[in-house]
Order: C-alpha cells, then structure tokens, then sequence
C-alpha cells in the first residue's frame, strides 16, 4: 500500500531512503525537507565500509560515486616542522575497489556534497523517468528552507507535522534524518531520553577548507600537539584542502560556544588552537574567512528503541556512531536499506514495519558503534614527543608493517561475513 512519508533532513540517510522508497513502491508521496536553503554541497571526506558498498552497487549508484573520487593516497603523520615521520598506505585488496583493510584511506573516497548530489539526482531522475512512463499517483519532492515546528501522533491516522511557516499536513510515517543533534528525536521522544541517548565522547572537532598550497599533497597528513590537540589535513588534490581541528582542551567553553554565532565559535578555536605549531596560523587565518566552518561534540547516540508511534530514525539522529569509527556513513546507509526493505516487505504494515526495523539493526548499530583503541589525545610535549618518535621509529623499522601482518584485521570481507546485508528483492535494485 503506498503510503505519505515525510523524511526530515537531505544528508545522506535521507535521500538515501527517499531513493529506495521510489524504487520499491513509485506510488509513495516522498516529501524530503532540508532546513538549509538549498542542498548543502559543501561537507567533508566521506567513504563507505563494508555493507556500504553493496549497497552503493545495488543502487546501481558505485560508478557515478567512483567519478567524483579524490584522490587520496594515504596518510603521513608529521613534525612540527612538517616532517614525514610516518607514512601509511591503502590497504585494499587487489581488484576490491570500495572495499579495504582497515587502512585510513578507503578505496573509495568521496565529498560530503559529491555524494549527497550523486543520489538526490538518481531519486529526481527516476521519479522524471516514472512518469515519462505513464506512472501516476505518488511523487518525490524536495523543499528546501524548511523545518518542522511540531507533530501530533493519531496512532492508525498517522502524524500531523505542523511546518515552521504554520501550514499542517499529515502523513502516515515521519522519518528524523536530521544529523546527531537531531530535533526529531527531541521532540519525538522528548528531551530526557534524547539527552541520555547523546553519548559525548570527551572531544570536540571543527571541520572547514581553506586554500590548497603546494605543500598540500594526496597525502592526508596528521599532527599531534601539545595540550590534548590534533590536526587533520585531507587535499586529495583538490582546490581546497580540508582542515579537521581536534580537541580535548577548553572543553567547557567550547561546548558552550555551540548556542552561540559562527563567529563566536571561530573565535574559541582560535584561542584553543594558537601557538600549536605547524602551520596552525595559516589555518586559523583560513578558518576566519571559511564560510563551511561546523564544530561539534564528537559523540555516540544509544536509544533503546528507534521509533515511536509513526516516527522512526535513521543514520546519525539515531545510532550516530561518530567519527571515530569512521562508519557513519556506512551505517546511514544500511538504515535506509533495511528501513525501506522492511516496508516493502511488509507490504507497508507500519507496526511490523518498524519493529523489524528496529531488531534488525541492533546488530550493526552496535558493531558500527565500537570504537578501538586509545581515543585521548597527548596532553603534554613529552606525550607528544614520545608518540611521534615511536611512530618514526615503528615506520622506520617496517615494525608497523610487520605487526598488521602478524595481527588479525576486521576487514571488511570479515565485517560482511560478520553481519551479511538482508537481501530485499521487493526494492526493486539493480541486484
């Protein structure tokens, strides 16, 4: 039965669905709202783990992600004088494309807003070639500048969303795609149970690009500072070079600065990032002027259930595993796979629907979700000093090398093995 769905938020999660939705049932009503004015191309890397490629593949969307590639080598950390200390490579397998081996750099790396464009443009082109066909009932839109003010459950009458310029519509399902801040879960399972799922993980990042130079390389590059401190440099041999500022210092302030103006936030990382060596100046000169500059708590979201009534999450407004992981994108990505399975399956039950849902992806939040190894960043010269002489040393040695040899890896061939992707032959995919 098709049904009237309303999905908050154009990311990634969101048109992901809408994409999928289309193409298992083209009677559906989509309507995608985006709070910003226009579908956000600026965003940083992003790449797909594990179940993200096949997906990807069965969307039939792998070779137009494949054209829009950056080209990123590897990764280096560097001293304080920009200095190679240790490098280190993809770690794919021959003939794995999108696939890797637990390598920094994937195989297929990809822009934020490359992506996002990439599957909005497939979900409009298909709805314009269903209806060059004949197909009538249903539709895709995206509004843009929009946000939701309210909902009011009806239990089998579905929601009724009132929007910000007052106008009220009803549907029969409500999707959050809304990021891990998300207003959705806010409002939909109140404020206690969306501030006890928001996890902090005791770090703050920025994210912003400013001007490649010719020190910039494919390569990404990593430096550690003093004072619980990182930088992040990703080029990929683009114009612009993408800075990620991490931070464990001036927390407080930095998390109060959230509620405040861009401006305001700027300045709290120039206060926290000044004097950390490098080329730290141009990036803090770069930051002012940055007009894609986002800051934000690097945090987990747990919730013990992913909807209420007829409003469900998906991607990071409902198991944001974070950056840390590096499989944000992944996870977005089966959520809106097995969301949309569930519903054609089901035939549009939206009872059985949504608790199949929310069993099936228990498993993946929660493997996407462990974070390994030691996420505190050096406090001290000394920390620093010892972890970049150690990294010289182990790369110098080839000890790095020889260790991945002799330890076992969670490769993405062992991650698919691991939790093999549910099949939905009722999407209506390429495979």
């Amino acid at each position: 039965m098709p049904l009237k769905i309303l999905i908050i938020g154009a990311g990634v999660a969101g048109p992901a669905l809408a994409f999928l939705l289309q193409r298992a049932d083209p009677l559906h009503h989509i309507t995608v709202i985006e709070r910003a004015p226009a579908l956000r191309a600026t965003g940083l890397q992003l790449d797909f783990k594990a179940q993200g490629t096949p997906i990807v593949r069965k969307m039939g969307l792998l070779e137009a992600m494949r054209a829009h590639r950056v080209d990123e080598t590897g990764a280096e950390v560097i001293g304080a004088k920009g200095e190679s200390l240790a490098r280190f490579g993809i770690r794919g397998d021959s003939g794995t494309e999108g696939l890797q081996s637990g390598g920094f750099t994937n195989d297929l790396e990809i822009m934020r807003g490359d992506m996002v464009k990439v599957i909005v443009d497939a979900s409009v082109a298909d709805r314009k070639k269903l209806e060059e066909s004949g197909v009538r009932g249903g539709g895709l839109r995206y509004v843009f500048g929009m946000n939701v003010k309210g909902f009011v459950q009806r239990e089998a009458e579905g929601v009724d969303v009132t929007f910000q310029d007052g106008r009220e519509e009803n549907f029969d399902l409500v999707v959050g795609a809304d990021g891990q801040n998300s207003r959705t879960r806010k409002m939909a399972f109140g404020d206690e149970i969306s501030r006890e799922a928001f996890k902090e993980l005791g770090s703050q990042v920025a994210y912003f690009t400013v001007p490649r130079t010719e020190s910039d390389s494919t390569l990404a590059r990593i430096f550690f500072a003093a004072r619980s401190r990182a930088i992040l440099l990703r080029n990929g041999g683009r114009p612009q070079t993408q800075v990620y500022l991490f931070s464990q210092a001036n927390m407080e302030k930095t998390k109060a600065s959230y509620g405040k103006s861009v401006a305001e936030q700027k300045a709290v990382w120039k206060e926290t990032f000044t004097g950390a060596g490098w080329q730290t100046e141009r990036f803090l000169e770069g930051m002012q002027t940055a007009d894609d500059f986002y800051a934000h708590q690097l945090a987990q979201v747990k919730l013990p259930a992913l909807y209420k009534g007829r409003i469900v999450l998906v991607g990071d407004a409902g198991y944001c595993p974070s950056v840390m992981t590096g499989k944000g994108t992944t996870s977005a990505f089966i959520g809106a796979y097995v969301l949309a399975g569930e519903l054609a399956r089901q035939k549009s039950n939206l009872d059985a629907a949504l608790k199949s849902y929310n069993e099936i992806m228990k498993e993946p939040v929660d493997r996407a979700q462990v974070i390994s190894g030691n996420v505190s960043l050096p406090s001290s010269s000394l920390a620093v000093w010892f972890i970049r002489n150690g990294l010289w040393a182990a790369s110098s040695l080839r000890i790095d090398k020889l260790l991945m040899r002799l330890m076992p890896q969670q490769t993405d061939e062992k991650e698919l093995r691991a939790w093999p992707l549910p099949e939905y032959p009722e999407l209506n995919l390429a495979e």
